[in-house]
């Protein structure tokens, strides 16, 4: 048994030994060919790279000579600019020699014109004392007569020139206003409303008089008080009258008084309750006014307090021209002439709405309505435009935009077309009187009628003091004195009037 394990083991241990050296034998093989290969690769990576070495000296020859190519290349174009640049600064040393020259010549003849400045100058005096002895008049009495023909000769020129000037504008503004009339008159033929002082409430009989009136005249103190208007009560039969300048609280107490005729029950209790009744439907109105006013110009959004003060305008008068038919005309002319002149239509609308807003505001806060108008647009975030077109619309600012100048051309049409307003007749007088005083007042005005409704001023001339040039500037001075002194709607045409007439008498 233990010799059977022996000889196994010795078995096995041959087995190993023989495996060891096979298995060396092999590697050494396995070595042997990777050796074989390496050199092989090593070989080849050295015939690539002497390869690349090559072909890296052939570039950078290559590049070597690109370069020295582009050097001289430089190097050839430096010296051209250099030669180009002598041959500049000679041409520039010939130049500079050449003003030289120049410049003495000149200064040679200024030394010439000196000389001969200071010989004129010299006989100049020379002169001057001869003529002093000759015309009796010192030099300054001699130059102050010049000066007086020459400033009359200029003044001859300058009113030919202005003559010629005015007649170029007023034709040129006539054809461009015609035409801007025409377009906005052909679109556009506004209605007008007369309103009267008073209101007319009919009775059912004479006794309701005595009711209105009241026990010891109670009710209609109690009216005329809360309502803020006078209450006629005459001989005529089954009627009262109601006399206010207020639209607004004539209107409310012509409801007033309606509503207690119709109930029957007077008294001052019973008023109060219908006044308030009645004023609180007419505030709804006056909105409704408005905004019916906005709706139909497509004016949306703006404020509720302006369309509120849109709406009273229908209760407001100006000459006897109701103030929101004024505003509504000049709204619609101003939308048309700044369409016609390239404005926005839309702005010139809204303007020419907003443009005497004020006037709703006046009987209630008194002042100007232009100052309440701009205050109330701006504090309600009204466009610049518009506050610009309340001021400019009488003359307060200058208009700074088409939309502004249209509706102060509107207001002026609107107010001055025949049958827009009433006037009182001592303003008119007044008016009147001073635009024929501002006329007479200049040197050689002999006479100065105010005639067609006072829209036109003629003034008579002597024509021995001014002659056909002096006119045009003569009618030129009135205007604008009138424009800066007197208030009027539209315009005020002047016209001067010059005729020589010569007598003689057969004996």
């Amino acid at each position: 048994m233990i010799t059977t394990t022996i000889i196994a083991i010795l078995a096995l241990l041959a087995g190993i030994g023989v495996g060891y050296l096979i298995l060396k034998l092999s590697n050494s093989r396995r070595f042997e060919y990777l050796e074989l290969e390496a050199k092989a690769k090593a070989k080849a990576i050295e015939q690539e790279a002497e390869k690349l070495l090559q072909n890296a000296e052939v570039e950078l020859k290559n590049r070597k000579f690109e370069a020295q190519k582009e050097i001289n290349e430089k190097l050839e174009e430096a010296e051209k600019r250099n030669r180009n640049l002598i041959l500049k600064e000679r041409e520039l040393e010939e130049k500079i020699s050449q003003l030289n020259q120049k410049e003495s010549i000149l200064e040679e003849r200024l030394q010439n014109i000196e000389r001969i400045e200071a010989k004129k100058r010299a006989s100049l005096e020379e002169d001057i004392k001869k003529l002093e002895l000759v015309s009796s008049m010192t030099k300054e009495e001699a130059k102050e007569f010049l000066l007086q023909k020459v400033e009359e000769q200029i003044k001859q020129d300058l009113a030919v020139v202005t003559r010629k000037q005015i007649k170029i504008a007023q034709d040129d503004a006539k054809r461009r206003a015609n035409f801007v009339l025409a377009q906005a008159v052909t679109r556009y033929a506004g209605e007008f409303a007369g309103e009267r002082l008073i209101n007319t409430i009919s009775l059912p009989t004479d006794d309701h008089k005595g009711r209105i009136i009241g026990k010891e005249g109670r009710n209609i103190k109690t009216l005329e008080q809360l309502l803020g208007v006078d209450i006629i009560i005459d001989d005529t039969p089954g009627v009262i009258v109601v006399s206010s300048f207020n639209l607004y609280r004539r209107a409310i107490a012509t409801e007033v008084i309606k509503l207690l005729v119709e109930n029957g029950r007077i008294h001052p209790g019973r008023i109060e309750e219908i006044h308030s009744k009645v004023q609180e439907e007419f505030e709804q109105k006056i909105y409704e006014y408005g905004e019916n006013v906005i709706i139909d110009l497509g004016l949306f959004p703006m404020h509720d307090e302006l369309i509120k003060l849109i709406g009273r305008l229908y209760y407001r008068a100006s000459y006897g021209q109701n103030t929101l038919a004024h505003s509504l005309e000049v709204a619609r002319l101003a939308r048309v002439m700044a369409a016609e002149m390239g404005g926005d239509e839309k702005l010139a609308l809204r303007a020419g709405l907003l443009h005497d807003i004020g006037k709703a505001l006046t009987q209630d806060f008194g002042g100007s309505h232009v100052e309440l108008g701009a205050e109330v647009c701006r504090k309600y975030n009204e466009p610049p435009v518009v506050i610009n077109a309340i001021y400019a619309h009488h003359g307060q600012e200058e208009p700074t935009s088409v939309e502004a100048a249209a509706v102060c051309a509107a207001d002026a049409l609107s107010a001055a077309r025949p049958g827009a307003r009433r006037e009182v007749l001592e303003s008119f007088t007044r008016r009147v009187k001073d635009i024929e005083d501002i006329a007479s007042a200049h040197d050689g005005v002999s006479q100065a009628y105010a005639i067609n409704a006072g829209r036109e001023l003629r003034v008579f001339v002597n024509a021995d003091k001014i002659n056909d040039n002096e006119m045009s500037l003569l009618s030129h001075e009135i205007a604008k004195e009138i424009e800066e002194k007197v208030q009027y709607p539209g315009e005020i045409k002047v016209t001067i009037i010059r005729e020589t007439r010569v007598t003689d008498f057969a004996r």
